[in-house]
């Protein structure tokens, strides 16, 4: 916060790069017909299948697989999709009916309802039955009827099929009971940790581009353009440029993750937002839910100090992730204002949220989203009297042009209205 208060959050990207070939082809081949695995594999009485010619009907076939429903989960970016197997080694989404041929082609459909610029889904890797890997019974398969083939780890790698990321592996691990629990001592020291290493990694990052310490920001009108006209990155371009978001639903898209805030941020911010002519800035702390996939933001720390001031932002940084830890509370965003301009983010505010979402991500910890608020208060283009705060999220750019900026998407939130104003609300006012 040292830099937010003096600079101004990615999945990102969180995304796996496993391009598998020609996604589901492999589930398509035609299987050699009659005869068990054994015979297959033989060599003297058929063909020796391939590690793509072993599909779910010769799994299903051979009881290393049984057809149910429920049996099939994928867990992306936060969501969590969950199949019925079929006996004739088809996979129906429960959340649509949608019926799929391959494992290829399930996945790649939900990671591209998450992660528009997804080209493949890696499906063996990434579908799991019964908690395990489909990859790991396809090895089973191999180990069983062809014990001289090559290891699984040569063929995956032959075939195009990596791993996927281990945020992804260890979240699910560790909802499914699979991962060692910490001792409550080292846990709670490992949680203190974190927090001020989550505060400190978006710090780091933050006001760098707000100009001087008490400079009005917003000293002429800014228009703001549409994401499609951007294009690739262009230096000549100031980073000031503010772009319209995109809402998910515009281009038929999940969004990964639920968000719910308290009428009580919304109140703190808008004050802190409304007590200069300037840009300010804070942190907001609440709670991330796997199980439901809610982000819940229940407070507010606004950085009190002024822009640029670095030495005294670092004291209001250790005071605010001694507050959210000894609160039970997590990081999990930040917001500022443009006093005289739309709440609208600007390039260096994409850029910045971005970093924000892999810093706030970390290395082990498993999907955790990062929200970014921008409030209006003294924009004469807001519909009323009241400020415009608005929330965003960034989602990387397409995978075939990562030169072009990140998408600014409109976050869909759910507003809890408190019934009273907190202590802390007050002592902050």
């Amino acid at each position: 916060m040292a830099a937010l208060a003096a600079a101004s959050p990615g999945g990102d990207e969180l995304e796996e790069d496993e391009d598998e070939l020609e996604p589901g082809l492999d589930e398509a081949e035609a299987e050699p017909d009659g005869g068990s695995g054994a015979k297959e594999a033989g060599g003297a009485r058929g063909a020796v299948l391939t590690r793509r010619g072993i599909t779910l009907r010769v799994l299903l076939r051979d009881g290393l697989l049984e057809p149910a429903r429920g049996v099939l989960s994928i867990y992306y970016l936060g969501k969590k999709f969950v199949g019925d197997l079929g006996a004739d080694g088809t996979i129906t989404w429960q959340e649509t009916g949608q019926v799929f041929n391959s494992p290829s082609a399930w996945a790649t459909h939900c990671k591209r309802l998450v992660n528009p610029a997804k080209k493949s889904g890696c499906g063996w890797a990434s579908v799991r039955y019964k908690g395990q890997k489909l990859d790991q019974y396809k090895a089973a398969w191999l180990r069983k009827h062809q014990p001289n083939a090559p290891p699984a780890e040569e063929s995956l790698a032959s075939e195009g099929e990596e791993e996927e990321m281990p945020e992804e592996e260890e979240e699910e691990a560790t909802r499914e009971g699979r991962v060692p629990v910490l001792e409550p001592a080292a846990a709670k020291r490992t949680e203190e940790k974190s927090k001020k290493q989550q505060c400190k990694s978006l710090a780091e990052l933050a006001g760098t581009d707000h100009g001087p310490p008490g400079k009005s920001l917003e000293s002429k009108p800014r228009v703001p353009v549409r994401y499609c006209t951007l294009g690739t990155r262009d230096s000549a371009r100031s980073p000031q440029t503010l772009v319209e978001v995109t809402p998910f639903a515009a281009i038929n898209k999940f969004q990964p993750f639920n968000v719910a805030i308290s009428s009580n941020v919304l109140l703190l911010l808008d004050f802190h937002s409304h007590l200069t002519r300037s840009e300010v800035v804070g942190y907001l702390g609440g709670r991330w839910d796997t199980s439901t996939q809610l982000l819940t933001v229940l407070r507010a720390f606004p950085c009190r100090t002024r822009l640029g001031d670095a030495e005294a932002a670092g004291a209001v940084e250790e005071e605010i992730c001694q507050s959210l830890f000894l609160r039970g509370l997590s990081l999990v965003g930040w917001y500022h204002s443009h006093p005289f301009g739309p709440a609208l983010p600007s390039l260096h505010d994409i850029d910045a949220q971005m970093d924000y979402q892999l810093k706030l991500q970390g290395s082990g910890n498993g999907f955790q989203p990062c929200l970014a608020l921008i409030c209006g208060p003294y924009y004469h283009g807001n519909p009323g009297v009241e400020s415009k705060i608005a929330p965003f999220w960034v989602m990387p750019p397409p995978e075939q042009r990562p030169n072009d900026y990140g998408i600014p998407m409109e976050v869909e939130v759910t507003y809890i209205q408190d019934g009273f104003l907190t202590n802390d609300v007050l002592q902050e006012m």
